[in-house]
């Protein structure tokens, strides 16, 4: 028997297929008795039916219209079967909507149906829903869902053979872009291309080439189909793109302070050949390295996607090349003339490469990070660069942060007086403890560059 709450009457009609009108009420109540009586991984047999006869985005409406009937009464735990019914009919829409909900639901007292949300992404399996998991797992302040979420990853990952970075890259959607990494949007008798910044921001340009603060709502002299989709099209671009952006960008800056490396192969199909990663590729020094890690030489990407050196002089590279992003430190006598190349062409960087700072162990600048007196919350911002905090101790209290590094070690920094478990009002400010040049001893100078470059950015 159906709650009260999913009155057919109030929710989103179910449309046929070309046009051929919209599912009486009764029907419509068997496809909510289908999707009630279905099981994750057995779907009533008739919902095949259902979904071939009508129309997706009608059916997607509508099970988001029934989980907002369901959201209204309290999310009752006897009708969980909605968040079942959302991965069976929904979409990419679907997915947009639902993400910021799974992310605040841990806060709400909802951690059991956040983690069903994650299990609801991966059901629908789409490029886009991956891509929301994935930033779960990469950025959401509840510890205990990123982690589940990055679970859910290293079971997609492991199911195709991949390893979590390796799935990362082939995770992001290329949004229907053009080869070049532009879109056409038609509203009939005008139209307008999309490109994106080097952080990703996607603007619009009008047939004169000439950039516009925003894409202009359709008009009446616009063809009434194209022009509406186009506009719906591009709104949705922003908010996918906003939600893959940042991620990115900081992907590919750990994988220059961590040392990633791709195949010549690899770096061509899944970066150079991608229409939105091609944006900000383009816009870093890469560097070919040898079997044992040594930089050999370095190149960027030119707009018609070939490979130049610093004299600018065309390079050829080979499947079997080693490709990273290249750090300062790597480039050596270089980087002044990487710096003015880029300075040339006028080339935004995504995040500091050429320009970044880099840090030299010494005692003057460890006594200074050790007498900070640093915010909570600075020092919880580290987690974007690839720091965690550690288990908590009693009283739930987290007493330090701890950091991976190439060399398959962990170096830990202690916090006092420590960090509470969903109550970071606990302390205003940390102190850090155990910075120090034994600490850091044995570790390349890239890696103990970039730690003192964290810890110091934080003490200011």
């Amino acid at each position: 028997m159906l709650p009260e709450w999913a009155d057919v009457a109030v929710l989103t009609p179910i449309h046929l297929r070309g046009d051929a009108g919209a599912l009486p009420a009764e029907a419509a109540r068997h496809v909510m008795t289908m999707l009630a009586i279905s099981r994750p991984g057995d779907p009533y047999a008739g919902l095949a039916l259902v979904k071939e006869a009508c129309d997706s985005r009608s059916l997607a409406d509508f099970g988001w219209a029934l989980f907002q009937r369901w959201q209204a009464a309290g999310y009752p735990s006897k009708e969980s079967w909605m968040m079942d019914a959302l991965a069976l009919l929904g979409d990419d829409e679907t997915v947009r909507r639902l993400t910021p909900l799974i992310r605040t639901w841990p806060g709400e007292g909802g951690h059991a149906r956040a983690v069903a949300g994650l299990d609801l992404l991966a059901g629908i399996g789409s490029e886009v829903a991956l891509m929301h998991l994935h930033g779960i797992a990469e950025k959401v302040k509840f510890s205990g869902l990123k982690n589940r979420a990055r679970q859910k990853m290293d079971e997609v990952a492991a199911g195709l053979g991949l390893t979590s970075q390796e799935l990362a890259d082939r995770l992001v959607p290329t949004f229907g872009l053009s080869a070049d990494g532009s879109l056409t949007l038609d509203y009939g008798r005008r139209q307008f291309v999309v490109g994106f910044d080097e952080q990703l921001k996607p603007y619009v340009t009008d047939p004169a080439g000439k950039r516009l603060k925003n894409l202009p709502k359709p008009g009446a002299n616009d063809d009434p189909e194209l022009a509406p989709a186009a506009h719906q099209r591009f709104a949705g671009l922003k908010k996918d793109v906003r939600a893959v952006a940042a991620d990115n960008i900081r992907r590919l800056e750990q994988a220059m302070v961590n040392r990633r490396r791709w195949s010549g192969a690899e770096f061509k199909r899944l970066l150079v050949g991608h229409p939105l990663l091609w944006h900000i590729v383009r816009r870093l020094v890469w560097g070919l390295y040898d079997p044992s890690g040594l930089l050999t030489g370095a190149l960027r990407v030119a707009e018609d996607r070939s490979f130049a050196d610093v004299e600018d002089d065309t390079l050829t590279l080979p499947d079997e090349a080693v490709v990273g992003v290249a750090h300062p430190l790597e480039l050596g006598e270089q980087l002044a003339a990487w710096a003015e190349m880029f300075a040339d062409y006028e080339i935004l960087q995504p995040f500091p490469q050429l320009g970044r700072e880099t840090c030299q162990p010494d005692e003057t600048l460890l006594s200074e990070i050790s007498a900070a007196k640093i915010p909570t919350g600075k020092v919880i911002g580290l987690e974007r660069r690839g720091w965690r905090r550690g288990a908590p101790q009693d009283a739930g209290i987290q007493c330090w942060i701890e950091r991976d590094v190439p060399d398959g070690r962990t170096i830990t920094i202690g916090l006092l007086p420590g960090i509470a478990i969903g109550y970071h009002e606990f302390a205003d400010e940390q102190t850090l403890e155990g910075v120090g040049l034994d600490g850091l001893d044995g570790l390349d100078p890239i890696t103990v560059s970039e730690i003192l470059r964290d810890l110091r950015e934080i003490t200011r």
